[in-house]
């Protein structure tokens, strides 16, 4: 070991001995930085992530490596050193692994030296340590295999610059054979090959944050691979030609090491589940809901998954990742999941089965081949079955197609376990039965109805009886299922008139045609201890009662698909001042299509009727225009336990009449006499923040006689960006999100007495450098405020304002003072108003457990909006849609694959800069690497100077 320490500081001494160490360490720096934050565009690109640190590092490193182990036995060679050296007394691995330890040592020095930039976006950011650790261990492994591979080659020649060259090129050649410039023009077969002796491909891996044991192996198997032929190299200087003994048994034991190290590496590539995933959240790994989930499977579930072997080379890399996650799920579900990964188009009979059973069929991609445009039809779908239950999963469902700032295309696998176990979930649940889902809650199903049958009129009486009859006849029916009736008012009832007020929250409707008192009709069924409050539609009859207790049973179930019930507002065209007809801006189809993925989404009519029973969650974007119908129908869905989710604004984007720019104009919001009514106010006024996301200005550039449109960002202090700090981060529908992005938003108050005895929860907040206006004036004015555009408040009356809130617990309706609107005049029986029990009775209070959420902002969810934010930061768009998501969610009580959903889309941005603050931080690193590199500098030339030569005993003396 004291030999070892004695040639590595020899080595060291010679670097530094001269300017080829400053200069390997500044060209490093200088290349990283100016990719980093120029060719990356680290501040444009918004993300607290140090990938572009990374992605520049399997190029990089080749050549730099190449200039720093080319002399090293060039030169010993061509001096006529390497003589020397072999006659000291230590073996040709010393010498080896000495020289091999000393580059590695500045390449290590050069990695130091760029930890500035990490701790920068830590301080900018909520950065994830995991891929970063992961990227600098991948760096280092890289480096040694091309350390390796260097000094190999200048142990092959005297030369320093063939033995350059010879490293560059082999090096390359690794790196490019597992890129899609290499693996687009060859078979699948070898494609797959190539992807694995690759160097970059390999270094992806490890580089997101997976120590995938078979490419840790991979790189130490290159890196071993090398050093042997290297030993091999030097050794083979000592042979005499009379020893052809000791020459072939040298060769062969390294034969048979090299032959090792390559079968440890064929032995392990099958072995998918050999990784451990560093990530903060654990994105590459199954979640415990996920495991839950396979452990209670009862039939056995299976998973194919359907690629071409031929595809869009794109497409190509992103087949190994899920056919990995599909090995997770094998692994975790044991004998309850089988998986298959199959290419059809070799199987004529598995393909007809898939098209004809499954329905099927190839995707054309269109590609660009060597000579010519070409349309590639191939598979690339994921078979999921369960019983007789089965979901499709295509290109769409599994990746996601995101484009650089540069132009270019990539493609990568979209929260493949969210999208997996979200539809094994749907497999599942849909297979079972009522009957089921029974049998697995242990104990029966009570159907109470509450009733008060004194003083009912006829047609009350009548559908009493109904009632009575089916109830019976299905607790007859059903060894799972219990009927009873219940005179909340009768001495002894199980649940006495006061029992269900004070502790269901259940009121009873108010005298009425249908009895001069007031009185109970109502069925309750309780599924395990929750009590679910239940109204047939269409009437009382058999059917009516049989569907929605079923409905009801299933929809219990966490796979059970959610029905939302979308209300949008009417699109209403405007005229300019000369009188044009201007078509309206605004437009939802973004959130449908987002929540349509998640959910069933059905667009409802407030003013036909009230809203159905299997519309699980309400959910009205810009209520205005709202009549006493609509208003009522909301009520009442309310009050029935249903969830509402209100984003509610006091202005909506128009083309502004004289110029057709955009321009606010306020709307009425006539719901908020209802919201207030439940003590939540959407302030008529709207909410300016220095800290925002920009807005996209299309400004024209004059290049000689050509004129060039180009986007520039603008401060805009309408568009108030969110950050974790202004949420409140242990409610389910913000948990994982880092920013999101309210649109002309409004504050919301929320009254503490009406919620003193609900759970009212702000969700989001602005910055403390927000202020409101009651201008709706968004255009900014720079003659007026030349730095800003806009009139900046004082600092003393910025605070920062409430925009989105939930509220949980009972509500009183807002009809129960009011008339009914639903009552035709002039009524005077039954008879004229049919089906006015069932239909149009006020319900005066909710369930105790009823959910209501409002945002100030209806706009963050506008299309022309979403299409501005896409221009500059695509990743806001995102987490507004991500936030909607999690509301419905949360709704109903379905947060299971919340964390799945959030872990997989989770997008940390930095922290809003400034242009100034942008340039300081950068200019901070360039002026700590330089500081550093004169440091080091310093270091080493106080140690020559002051160094003090000390004999060696001469039994120990090596050079």
């Amino acid at each position: 070991m004291k030999h070892l320490r004695s040639l590595v500081g020899k080595e060291l001494e010679s670097y530094f001995g001269s300017p080829m160490a400053l200069i390997f360490l500044g060209v490093f720096l200088v290349f990283t930085l100016y990719t980093f934050f120029w060719v990356e565009a680290f501040f444009a690109g918004g993300l607290a992530e140090l990938r572009g640190l990374f992605r520049w590092m399997p190029v990089l490193l080749i050549f730099l490596i190449s200039a720093l182990t080319m002399r090293q036995w060039s030169e010993e060679q061509r001096s006529g050193t390497l003589e020397t050296l072999l006659t000291l007394p230590v073996g040709s691995l010393t010498l080896v692994v000495a020289k091999f330890a000393s580059v590695m040592i500045m390449v290590a020095l050069a990695l130091a030296l760029t930890l500035p930039l990490p701790i920068t976006v830590a301080n900018l950011g909520n950065i994830d340590w995991g891929p970063v650790a992961a990227g600098y261990l991948a760096t280092l492994l890289l480096s040694a295999a091309y350390v390796g591979l260097g000094l190999f080659a200048s142990s092959r020649t005297d030369n320093q610059i063939v033995a350059l060259i010879i490293t560059v090129v082999v090096g390359g050649l690794l790196y490019f054979a597992g890129s899609t410039t290499a693996t687009e023009f060859v078979p699948p077969a070898m494609a797959d090959f190539l992807r694995a002796i690759g160097t970059d491909s390999r270094f992806q891996s490890i580089q997101r944050g997976v120590l995938d044991l078979r490419d840790l192996v991979y790189y130490l198997t290159l890196t071993g691979v090398f050093l042997t032929l290297n030993v091999l190299s030097v050794q083979s200087i000592r042979w005499s030609r009379g020893h052809d003994r000791v020459r072939q048994r040298e060769i062969l034991l390294s034969s048979l090491l090299i032959a090792n190290l390559v079968l440890s590496n064929i032995w392990l590539h099958p072995l998918r589940f050999l990784r451990v995933d560093v990530t903060e959240q654990q994105e590459y790994s199954l979640s415990e809901t996920t495991k839950t989930l396979l452990d209670g499977l009862v039939e056995p579930l299976k998973i194919t998954g359907f690629f071409s072997a031929k595809t869009h080379p794109q497409l190509a890399p992103v087949v190994s990742g899920i056919a990995d996650m599909l090995a997770e799920y094998d692994i975790a579900g044991g004998a309850n999941v089988e998986v298959q990964v199959l290419d059809p188009t070799t199987d004529p009979d598995l393909e007809l089965d898939a098209t004809q059973t499954y329905g099927i069929n190839p995707i054309p991609f269109q590609i660009e081949e060597r000579y010519e445009s070409a349309v590639r039809n191939s598979y690339f779908h994921v078979l999921i079955r369960y019983a007789d239950q089965h979901i499709v999963l295509q290109v769409a469902d599994l990746v996601k197609v995101t484009n650089d700032r540069d132009g270019t295309t990539n493609v990568q696998l979209d929260t493949l376990e969210y999208t997996l176990t979200r539809a094994i979930k749907q497999v599942v649940y849909g297979f079972q039965s009522v009957e089921a889902v029974l049998d697995s809650l242990g104990e029966p199903v009570t159907l109470s109805f509450l009733v008060t049958p004194g003083q009912l009129n006829e047609q009350a009486n009548t559908d009493m009886e109904l009632i009575i009859a089916t109830g019976e006849e299905l607790a007859a029916s059903s060894g799972y299922f219990e009927f009873e009736v219940v005179n909340p008012d009768a001495e002894g009832a199980r649940f006495p008139r006061e029992m269900l007020i004070n502790s269901w929250g259940l009121e009873p409707y108010p005298p009425s045609m249908v009895s001069p008192s007031d009185y109970y009709f109502h069925l309750v069924l309780d599924l395990a201890g929750e009590l679910h409050l239940i109204f047939p539609r269409g009437g009382i009859s058999r059917s009516s009662i049989r569907t929605v207790i079923d409905e009801t049973i299933q929809r219990t179930q966490p796979g059970f698909l959610r029905t939302v019930g979308l209300w949008l507002p009417p699109n209403i065209p405007t005229q300019s001042i000369l009188g044009q007809q201007l078509d309206p801006l605004a437009s939802w189809n973004t959130v449908q299509s987002s929540l349509s993925s998640e959910f069933e989404v059905e667009v409802v009519d407030l003013e036909s009727g009230p809203v159905g029973d299997h519309i699980d969650v309400l959910f009205l974007i810009a209520p205005q225009y709202m009549s006493e119908f609509s208003l009522f129908a909301i009520d009442q869905f309310l009050m029935r336990g249903g969830s509402l989710i209100v984003a509610a604004s006091n202005f909506g984007i128009a083309p502004h009449p004289l110029s057709g720019d955009l321009s606010l104009t306020g709307t009425p919001l006539n719901l908020n006499e209802m919201l207030a009514h439940h003590g939540i106010v959407v302030e008529p006024l709207l909410v300016l923040d220095l800290q925002n996301t920009p807005f996209p200005v299309n400004i024209p550039r004059q290049v000689d006689n050509l004129t060039v449109s180009e986007y520039q960002a603008l401060d805009y202090p309408f568009f108030v960006d969110i950050r974790s700090d202004a949420m409140e981060g242990n409610h389910p529908a913000v948990s994982g999100l880092p920013a999101i992005t309210l649109n002309y938003a409004s504050p919301i108050t929320i009254d503490p007495e009406l919620n003193a005895e609900r759970d009212a929860v702000t969700l989001l907040y602005s910055s403390e450098d927000s202020w409101v206006t009651d201008v709706p004036d968004i255009r900014p004015n720079f003659e007026a405020y030349p730095n800003f555009g806009f009139d900046v408040a004082p600092e003393d009356v910025r605070k920062r304002h409430p925009l989105a809130v939930t509220v949980q617990g009972r509500f009183d309706s807002f009809f129960k003072d009011r008339p009914n609107p639903w009552l035709e005049e002039g009524a005077e029986s039954p008879e004229d108003t049919e089906g006015l029990l069932t239909e149009f009775n006020v319900i005066e209070s909710s369930p105790l457990d009823t959910r209501l959420a409002v945002i100030g902002s209806a706009e963050f969810l506008d299309d022309f909006i979403l299409n501005l934010m896409r221009i500059l930061v695509q990743d806001q768009v995102t987490n507004n849609l991500l936030f909607v998501q999690n509301l419905v969610d949360w709704s109903q009580e379905d947060v299971e694959l919340l964390s799945i959903r959030a872990r997989g889309n989770t997008i940390r941005l930095l922290k809003p800069l400034t242009q100034q603050e942008q340039i300081r931080f950068e200019v901070l690193n360039y002026v700590v690497a330089l500081l550093a590199l004169i440091v080091i500098a310093g270091i080493w030339r106080w140690r020559s100077t002051n160094q003090i030569p000390l004999d060696a005993d001469p039994g120990e003396r090596m050079l």
